[in-house]
C-alpha cells in the first residue's frame, strides 16, 4: 500500500521560503510521477508542480513559475517542493500525490493521481 507523508509546511512572512517534503513508500517510486497540489479555503484544488516517473520531466502553474522548484530523489524515495519569494496568496493547504497511470495530458489532474498525503499548512502573513 503506497503512503504519502508530506513535511516542512508552517508560517512565513512574505518574501520569504519554505521547503516542503513528500516521503513514498509501499511500492517502487522511480515508476510513480508525483505531484504537488494546493487547496485554500473556499477555493478548488490547483496544480502546483509534478515530475514525471522515469525521466523527471516537470510542469508548472503558472502562478509558480519562477518561484517554486519541484525535485525528486529516486535513491530516497522523496519529491520536494522548494518555494521561494512566497506570497500571501500561496497560503493553502499543501497536497502530494502520486500516481503510475498518469500521462502527460493529465499531469495536471488531480483525478490522475491514486494515492494522496494528509496534507500540510502553508500560510504566508502579509
Amino acid at each position: 500500500q503506497v503512503q504519502l507523508v508530506e513535511s516542512g509546511g508552517g508560517l512565513v512572512q512574505a518574501g520569504g521560503s519554505l521547503r516542503l517534503s513528500c516521503a513514498f513508500s509501499g511500492d517502487t517510486f522511480r515508476s510513480y510521477t508525483v505531484g504537488w497540489f494546493r487547496q485554500a479555503p473556499g477555493k478548488e484544488r490547483d496544480i502546483v508542480a509534478a515530475v514525471k516517473r522515469y525521466g523527471g520531466a516537470t510542469v508548472y502553474a503558472d502562478s509558480v513559475k519562477g518561484r517554486f522548484t519541484i525535485f525528486r530523489d529516486n535513491t530516497k524515495n522523496t519529491v520536494s517542493l522548494q518555494m521561494n519569494s512566497l506570497k500571501p496568496e500561496d497560503t493553502a493547504i499543501y497536497y502530494c500525490a502520486a500516481g503510475m497511470g498518469v500521462i502527460t495530458s493529465t499531469l495536471r489532474d488531480g483525478a490522475a493521481y491514486r494515492y494522496w498525503g494528509q496534507g500540510t499548512q502553508v500560510t504566508v502573513s502579509s
